[in-house]
């Protein structure tokens, strides 16, 4: 083919996922001759934003765009739908009938390829994980508004409050469509400077929040995690194994002496695993101690060989709590890193201990690995006492 080419240039982006979307933009320019990708209609992935009151951001492909049919779902064994994905996030998908009465979103479609809410082509996709790395970054809505109760995502804090209310359609634009389209078509560096210059105005007019979760927008946009796309920083595991990443995070809850349980959450690439949630009351600790419990919790998960085994241990606590789950898996001659994360003084900061030690994460004797996730870590922590304190309620209303 080298006959047919007539100029070769290249352009450097900071990760995966934007190379995919600038190569999805010259796609949907250059209509290349011998992208046979791009030509086979199977392939044809598109990011739609819809146009609902807020608008939620879609997976379609090319033949939803021209309005033919939709294949039926793919079904599971026992006859459930299932995501085409294979994956725990259910992405939406549109119908022409809707029997259960509810509206569907209204898709912006322009004449021809592209608009400015459809994005792509971007062939061969991985659109779960994808649309993962979006939330975390824009933190945009698949709930509902008028909910009764906050979304899974609103409480851990990747949902900006549509759910309950938290957020109007005008601020849902101006905090999260807007920055995503920018994103989406390329315009990285001018997202930045946007966020940047509004990062500033809240800061003067002391809306000190606004300017902190602009402030980490911009963090996160800097080192975007391309998690089961082809950046392998973050999941590449610390033990020298390749694949994505298994958090297993635990936490002790207890009223004194009584009723203790305990939490095991699941984070596999970067977000919650909430199939293998798991549960414990604790059976043999008398009195009041959460390293006896942990012991407990760890040693019974043990006996499941059934079970995944984790890249590594996550832990609500210090150097006794760490200390106690290092000496379970010595005892069974396991090797797997254990990271213990306790609030600091006064619970205002937060301390990395790792492998037993007395190590804060301002020192470099931290392993990069846990420093580059330390926000991911802090999130499995999180959802780990989250998990135990709702068990606990539950106990104590029977």
């Amino acid at each position: 083919m080298m006959h047919e080419v007539v100029d070769i240039k290249w352009e450097v982006t900071d990760s995966a996922l934007e190379a995919i979307i600038l190569e999805g933009k010259y796609i949907k320019e250059k209509q290349p001759k011998y992208n046979v990708d791009w030509r086979d209609d199977k392939s044809w992935n598109y990011l739609v934003i819809t146009k609902d009151k807020f608008p939620k951001v879609l997976v379609v492909r090319q033949h939803e765009l021209d309005g033919r049919p939709l294949p039926p779902p793919p079904t599971s064994p026992s006859g459930r739908e299932r995501d085409a994905t294979n994956d725990g996030e259910r992405l939406p998908r549109f119908a022409r009938n809707d029997k259960v009465g509810h509206s569907h979103p209204t898709l912006a479609l322009p004449s021809g390829r592209g608009g400015e809410n459809v994005f792509g082509p971007y062939p061969g996709l991985n659109t779960a994980a994808t649309l993962k790395i979006l939330r975390n970054l824009f933190l945009y809505s698949t709930c509902s508004p008028g909910q009764t109760r906050p979304c899974f995502y609103r409480q851990i804090g990747l949902c900006l409050g549509v759910c309950d209310g938290g957020i109007t359609p005008a601020e849902y634009r101006l905090k999260v469509i807007n920055p995503l389209k920018l994103f989406l078509s390329g315009k990285k560096k001018s997202l930045l400077r946007s966020l940047n210059t509004k990062m500033i105005q809240a800061s003067r007019v002391e809306n000190f929040e606004e300017a902190g979760r602009l402030r980490n927008q911009i963090k996160a946009l800097g080192r975007i995690q391309d998690i089961a796309l082809l950046n392998k920083s973050f999941t590449i595991d610390p033990t020298g194994q390749s694949g994505e990443m298994r958090i297993e995070g635990y936490d002790i809850s207890n009223l004194g002496a009584t009723g203790k349980v305990g939490s095991m959450v699941v984070f596999k690439g970067g977000v919650p695993f909430k199939s293998d949630y798991r549960k414990f009351n604790i059976k043999t600790v008398v009195g009041q101690s959460d390293v006896d419990c942990l012991k407990e919790v760890l040693t019974r998960r043990l006996k499941h060989s059934e079970w995944p085994m984790p890249t590594v241990f996550l832990i609500d606590g210090g150097v006794p709590q760490v200390g106690a789950v290092k000496s379970v898996l010595n005892n069974l001659k396991i090797d797997i890193p254990v990271v213990g994360i306790a609030k600091g003084a006064r619970r205002k900061r937060n301390d990395l201990v790792v492998a037993g030690t007395n190590v804060k994460i301002q020192d470099m004797t931290v392993p990069k690995w846990a420093q580059k996730n330390l926000e991911v870590l802090i999130k499995v922590r999180d959802e780990a006492h989250r998990f135990a304190i709702k068990f606990q309620r539950e106990k104590r209303k029977l």
